[in-house]
């Protein structure tokens, strides 16, 4: 094989492994267009993506906070002073008293189901009256979320 044919080959694969690695970020209006079918027909494939969409998102919004927590915590036990234990002890008793997600600035008690933030979602998607084809449907939850479910301001002394 030349060299020729070698630097092509390798400049096809490089673009094709590109392509094939890349995720394309959902539009708030395809995610629209699931959502209008979720009181229509809530056991058809559009209605479960619409549910699954949002449960990814939490799903996603916990773990990072999560994740988060543990790195901010092992980076202040590695040289912990009396003040930055007296800081890690505080990020717990947040994170315990407002929920995983008091980080990501909506907070999700026990009592909400599933079912309800999918609703809100749901609605809010449905009320707006342009829905911008750049705003990224990841944004529009995170706009539904931090509105519908805003962490109570509680004393953290």
């Amino acid at each position: 094989m030349n060299t020729r044919t070698l630097l092509i080959s390798a400049f096809a694969l490089l673009l094709l492994a590109e392509q094939a690695g890349s995720v394309e970020p959902l539009s708030t209006p395809e995610l629209a267009e699931h959502c209008a079918l979720y009181h229509d027909d809530p056991e058809g494939k559009d209605a479960i993506f619409c549910v699954r969409y949002v449960q990814g998102f939490i799903d996603g919004a916990v773990a990072t906070d999560a994740r988060v927590l543990e790195n901010i915590t092992s980076e202040l036990e590695k040289d912990e002073t009396f003040a930055k234990r007296a800081i890690r002890s505080r990020i717990g008793s947040r994170v315990n008293r407002r929920g995983p997600t008091v980080y990501a600035d909506f907070c999700l008690g026990e009592p909400d189901s599933l079912e309800e933030v999918v609703e809100k979602v749901v609605a809010d998607l449905a009320n707006r009256k342009v829905l911008d084809k750049d705003l990224l449907a990841r944004d529009a939850v995170f706009s539904t979320l931090r509105r519908e479910y805003p962490c109570s301001p509680i004393d953290d002394n």
